[in-house]
């Protein structure tokens, strides 16, 4: 049995629904497959934390709302699975040699680290709905972003569930279920393990990476003891509703929405509206037990994992350059997309590009060294790209060498004309009267 094919029963499984065959066969599988048995896990964790949790009014409402609540949760991972499913074989190319892990390991490091700045502008509301956030030791929940597009797709745009204890984040994007990136904010340490291949790489985090990784749970207290510090500050109330069968009550403040459990007052779900970013908080859980958790964001290799060294790479960050973004162009159309530039551009779609980054570069690096700088000269472009006040992408349908065509401009501060990039890669000073219409 593949596993692809186990997850998808698990949950029958989970409730004896399975014939005597297939019950034997997925417990067969289970014996040799750590990745489908962490997944029995989580679904029996999930069961036990909704039993726990005591919010159902009887115990067979109870019942049915622990089943829909895994069933809800396992379809979502399906969902992932179908769209990654080309990555399979992918990962299995990534496998190869220490070198080419190393390098994977940086590029998703980076990714996954930008992920932390690009959704630390979050939540806001009545003293009571925001407690437990500004005082929670520990804190579980899932952030869907969408970086420069319309809005969040939760369907398809990637999934980032974030344990947080302490100053220890453990992260797992749902493009890339197979890394595992631990952060040790307070001592700039990065622990990433590829669970497909029992790999584990150590890393320093410093300059921008460092600051974007400790900022996030002080810059996310910050923002809600600012507003409710203002004297004038008022939160409109939403009034009632459900989602997902819950019973919550909301309210907006400012370019935030949030919705709380009508009888707990803890948050359920929070919309945030930035420019350039839209981001969706929910399936929160705070405060359960240190002890439960410290397990998760151990900074010590587990057992059955390999080491491998990843000497010199210091992820300096640095200041994002123009050219960054250059550099990030070039790879994505010539490496990736056989000389066409991307439909769109940002976080979001650099997310969800991962699993080709990947394959991408177990292909063509030739040293832990390159890999390491290839992944931060993707993260460094996007990183530049977000930061852009004034900027306009029109890459979709142009190829890589038609100089005529312009893919991307910005409006450096201060300037009074704008820098343009074309179709190959040059960039050339351009009033805004003679900006492509």
């Amino acid at each position: 049995m593949k596993c692809a094919e186990c997850k998808e029963i698990l949950v029958a499984y989970l409730e004896g629904l399975l014939a005597e065959d297939q019950k034997h066969a997925v417990t067969e599988h289970l014996k040799d497959c750590h990745s489908c048995r962490a997944e029995v896990k989580q679904l029996t964790n999930l069961q036990e934390r909704l039993v726990s949790n005591g919010r159902a009014a009887t115990q067979s409402d109870l019942e049915n709302e622990v089943l829909n609540r895994i069933i809800r949760e396992q379809n979502v991972r399906l969902k992932a699975a179908g769209k990654a499913s080309a990555g399979l074989k992918l990962r299995r190319l990534i496998m190869r040699s220490s070198i080419t892990k190393v390098a994977v390991a940086a590029a998703v490091i980076i990714v996954a680290a930008i992920g932390v700045l690009s959704i630390s502008t979050p939540s806001i509301t009545f003293a009571d709905v925001v407690k437990p956030l500004l005082n929670a030791r520990t804190l579980i929940l899932d952030i869907v972003v969408n970086i420069g597009g319309s809005g969040v797709d939760e369907d398809t745009d990637p999934v980032m569930h974030d344990v947080i204890v302490d100053q220890r984040i453990r992260r797992v994007v749902s493009t890339q279920e197979h890394v595992v990136n631990i952060f040790d904010t307070e001592n700039a340490k990065l622990l990433t393990l590829h669970t497909t291949g029992n790999i584990a790489v150590y890393s320093d985090t410093q300059g921008l990476v460092q600051d974007i990784t400790q900022n996030y749970v002080a810059s996310l207290r910050k923002i809600i003891t600012d507003v409710q510090n203002n004297p004038g500050f008022e939160a409109k109330e939403l009034g009632e509703k459900e989602i997902d069968g819950q019973k919550v009550v909301g309210f907006v403040a400012g370019n935030l929405t949030i919705w709380a459990d009508a009888e707990t007052g803890l948050p359920v779900r929070i919309e945030a509206q930035e420019p350039g970013l839209t981001a969706i908080y929910k399936n929160f859980q705070f405060n359960i037990p240190v002890e439960e958790l410290q397990s998760q964001v151990s900074m010590e290799m587990p057992d059955g994992y390999n080491l491998v060294e990843n000497k010199g790479a210091e992820f300096d960050m640095g200041t994002p350059t123009e050219q960054d973004l250059v550099e990030c162009l070039r790879f994505l159309a010539e490496d990736l997309l056989d000389g066409n530039f991307p439909e769109t551009i940002g976080m979001t779609e650099l997310t969800k590009m991962l699993p080709q980054v990947e394959a991408k570069l177990a292909e063509t690096i030739t040293s832990a060294e390159e890999g390491t700088q290839k992944g931060m000269t993707l993260g460094k472009g996007m990183l530049f790209h977000m930061g852009l006040k004034d900027s306009h992408y029109t890459g979709s349908g142009v190829k890589v060498g038609e100089a005529s065509k312009a893919v991307f401009w910005y409006l450096p501060d201060g300037s009074q004309t704008y820098r343009v990039i074309y179709g190959d890669l040059s960039v050339k000073d351009v009033a805004a009267g003679d900006l492509p219409k």
